[in-house]
């Protein structure tokens, strides 16, 4: 399992940062696109949905949504302060919020959702949709002055994700004895949450160094660690969904690593309130 988890990730991390610098706006903006679709297609599985039907149509109408928000943008004109993109990204402040409820009160708090594929359903757009602006609006930062600028702020979310993900994992086997939510993730311990809260910090700070990402210190490092700390919540919200319908992994599209909300779960959350804090929050543009 480790072999094939490694080799997928030595594959796919060249491949996810070619995309990042080399593909062209529309380019990107489809690739993500697909892939939001892969995700409700796995989402459909959370939701109750076990039909392979219904969730080919749950991919599609996804896919039809996104779609049709991108093409009301006017031509040209890529402001993150147009209601198609700013919405999403103010609503997924307060999914999470909410969100942290549900994890925390966890599973008292599935009483009112559990029993309801339409509610299930919501959640799903919730995650979805803004992880889908998220990105687009990341990726547009600048672009006409420099085709680069948004490719470098999405690297460096990834890789503050990646890596809070993977400081977690090592400190917590070295050091873990403190259950984080033993009811939602057994596995996830304290001391591996505020390990991965320390690697967080020096990649911002690495970062700010060596990277042009043209922002504040404090302003990175605030919308650094509250996006470390959704991309944990986003992890925990799709262990708490897989619980409920009593699967391990969302899928078997990546070897080694389940599906693609397997690999996207803490992006979904950290990629929208990164966004929304940078741009709209501190006004970054």
């Amino acid at each position: 399992m480790l072999k094939s988890r490694l080799i997928t990730a030595f594959i796919l991390i060249p491949i996810v940062i070619a995309a990042l610098f080399l593909l062209p706006p529309l380019g990107f903006a489809i690739t993500i696109l697909a892939i939001c679709q892969l995700a409700a297609w796995e989402w459909g599985q959370l939701a109750g949905f076990a039909a392979r039907s219904q969730r080919v149509w749950l991919a599609l109408l996804c896919g039809l949504l996104l779609a049709f928000m991108l093409f009301t943008l006017p031509a040209y004109q890529h402001s993150v302060h147009l209601p198609q993109v700013c919405g999403p990204l103010w609503v997924s402040l307060g999914w999470w919020i909410v969100v942290l409820a549900l994890v925390l009160f966890y599973p008292n708090s599935a009483t009112f959702w559990r029993h309801s594929r339409a509610i299930r359903l919501i959640f799903g757009l919730l995650t979805i949709v803004p992880f889908f602006w998220g990105m687009l609006a990341l990726r547009q930062y600048h672009y006409q002055e420099d085709h680069f600028a948004g490719a470098w702020w999405l690297l460096y979310v990834m890789v503050l994700v990646w890596g809070a993900d993977s400081g977690a994992y090592v400190f917590g086997k070295l050091f873990g004895k403190h259950k984080l939510a033993p009811k939602v993730s057994p596995g996830k311990t304290w001391e591996g949450f505020l390990g991965g809260l320390a690697i967080s910090a020096l990649i911002c700070w690495l970062f700010s160094v060596f990277a042009p990402l043209q922002v504040s210190l404090i302003t990175l490092l605030i919308c650094s660690i509250v996006s470390a700390l959704a991309s944990v919540l986003g992890d925990l919200t799709e262990s708490m969904f897989k619980r409920e319908a009593g699967i391990k992994d969302s899928g078997s599209l990546i070897p080694g690593h389940g599906g693609i909300l397997d690999r996207i779960d803490s992006l979904t959350a950290a990629v929208p309130v990164f966004a929304c804090l940078l741009l709209l929050v501190f006004g970054t543009l």
